[in-house]
């Protein structure tokens, strides 16, 4: 329920335009105190490390840990200030020194700000439209509150940075795939404040190109993680300012797939990602505003429950405030999946949830073809590699689902190059070596064939390795598992931390009350880190080896 507040009130609290303004509700229930309480904790905390001496060229603004001083960091501090500033329940409520603060970040902004409107992303990119839209993102949200409270005077101040930002963007170029849609939503926030017909030009050149998402409900970059919560909040942020409702069907799709993306402790599968959050530890967390908006809009249980592990920490105060239907009442939770098997041909993966469950196969071109969980017991990757020429670790070519489990093949070979017949006739350079193979005779070629299979069992599964073609090729099998657990059955491997040789029998891992148990063992050498193998992954790995011809099934039992 949304709380009225009466004109008497609204000038106690120095708001001018009551109709607009709907920061109390929830307020009756006991929420909001505790979700601006969170803030101001945070808050405190930011404003510690806030440059303040007039004097530093930083001024305004906190470094990051590297101690770099970025505009994201200085947008941050305004958009939580003004959130505390003019939220009446903050113990920050129309403080001075939260104003001063926020005068402080905005003279940061302008500094940075170039002629043509852009600011630098200091470890990457400079001169960058794009990174001017994530800034503008958290700009815009504060001086959308500011003018929802009637605050002319720190909305003047933040209009020029804006209205330089949204000239450069209408104009300005991107290099990557999400960058369109982040512009887009900033020049919807700058037009919804400042309205310019040029915003809208620009929003619909890029709009015009089409919307990159598959059938499978993944934006091209499929960057679970990071980039996919950043395209949905800008869609949704897009589609409410300007009144195209159309712009969330791209949001439903994705949100809809993200389901069964999730293990039983709220992980997200980033294994299909192309951008820097493959292969990370990463949560729903930023996908908490488009969660949000489209439980209450579409009356989406399933965004309900999607939504419920991330509340009340990851709310964001200023969203709240910004957009007051965020503050209206869910629907009923409906389950999120947790029993199935579905193939993702155009991710390249394979999903299985049962329960604690969960397992993740990649189809092909990848050397963690595998990787499994119980609850919080992690095994990041199986994987095996053998000294063959240097190039031997495995990375499936194809892939094949048959009757009760997934088949893996890979072949290659390697040879050896006898002299030029004829080297004076041809027209390259003795020293084009590479080059110059394709007109050697080869000789001594050596083959191997790989071959990796798994199947579901009643406990878990099992996974057969087999390799051969070329004889006595040492082989070394890795199970990679994620740190912080505890691990038995296993002796230490030799020069290679964190390490360890499956001998014989089974080992466990446990993280607190979930188990891992796998095996047999088999330990027919200490090599584990074999020439031309991908480098170790991080955390423990449990290693089986041997030799070619090589064939070895391993159970995994998930307790």
């Amino acid at each position: 329920m949304t709380l009225k507040i009466n004109r008497r009130e609204a000038m106690v609290l120095g708001i001018t335009s009551v109709a607009s303004t709907s920061f109390l509700a929830w307020a009756d229930t006991g929420i909001v105190p505790a979700i601006v309480q969170n803030h101001d904790e945070k808050l405190k905390h930011i404003i510690d490390t806030q440059v303040t001496d007039p004097q530093s060229p930083w001024c305004g603004v906190s470094p990051d840990m590297w101690g770099l001083y970025h505009c994201g960091s200085a947008a941050r501090i305004l958009q939580d200030c003004a959130a505390a500033f003019f939220h009446p329940q903050s113990v920050f409520h129309s403080s001075s020194d939260i104003y001063e603060r926020m005068k402080l970040a905005i003279g940061f902004l302008v500094r940075s700000q170039n002629d043509e409107g852009n600011i630098d992303l200091i470890t990457t990119n400079f001169n960058s439209p794009p990174d001017t839209g994530f800034v503008v993102h958290n700009v815009a949200l504060a001086a959308k509150l500011a003018q929802m409270s009637g605050h002319k005077d720190l909305l003047s101040q933040m209009k020029g940075f804006l209205r330089r930002a949204g000239r450069a963007m209408a104009r300005g170029g991107i290099h990557t795939p999400n960058h369109r849609w982040v512009v887009c939503a900033a020049l919807a926030q700058i037009h919804d404040l400042f309205p310019d017909r040029r915003y809208l030009k620009r929003l619909d050149q890029w709009l015009a190109e089409g919307i990159d998402i598959d059938a499978e409900g993944q934006f091209i970059e499929r960057s679970t993680g990071s980039y996919n919560a950043v395209i949905d909040n800008a869609f949704v942020t897009m589609a409410h300012l300007l009144k195209r409702p159309e712009l969330l069907d791209p949001v439903r799709k994705n949100l809809d797939a993200m389901a069964y993306l999730l293990h039983s402790n709220g992980e997200i599968v980033t294994e299909i990602s192309n951008r820097q959050d493959s292969n990370t530890r990463r949560t729903m967390r930023g996908y908490w505003f488009a969660l949000r908006y489209m439980a209450i809009r579409d009356g989406n249980g399933l965004y309900a429950s999607m939504l419920e592990p991330l509340e009340p920490e990851s709310i964001q105060l200023a969203r709240l405030m910004a957009y007051p239907e965020l503050q209206q009442d869910l629907s009923a939770a409906t389950p999120i999946p947790e029993d199935y098997e579905k193939v993702y041909p155009l991710s390249g993966i394979t999903r299985i949830r049962r329960g604690k469950t969960s397992v993740t196969i990649m189809h092909e071109k990848n050397s963690r073809w595998i990787a499994m969980r119980r609850g919080e017991a992690v095994i990041n990757a199986v994987r095996f590699a053998t000294a063959f020429f240097g190039k031997g670790q495995f990375v499936p070519t194809t892939f094949k689902r048959e009757k009760d489990g997934y088949r893996f093949r890979q072949k290659m070979q390697a040879c050896y190059y006898q002299p030029l017949t004829d080297p004076k006739s041809l027209p390259i350079e003795p020293s084009a070596w590479t080059r110059l193979k394709t007109f050697r005779q080869r000789t001594e070629i050596c083959r191997l064939a790989y071959e990796g299979y798994i199947r579901e069992t009643d406990q878990g599964f099992e996974i057969t390795v087999r390799a051969h073609g070329t004889d006595n090729v040492p082989l070394a099998l890795e199970i990679n598992l994620r740190e912080g657990g505890k691990l038995t059955g296993v002796v230490p491997a030799p020069h290679v931390d964190d390490a360890f040789l499956l001998k014989d029998g089974l080992a466990e891992y446990r993280m607190g009350s979930d188990l891992i148990r796998f095996g047999p063992g088999r330990c027919e050498h200490a090599y584990p880190q074999v020439r031309g193998a991908h480098t170790k992954l991080p955390g423990p790995s449990v290693y089986l080896t041997g030799y070619t011809p090589f064939e070895h099934t391993l159970t995994f039992q998930m307790l």
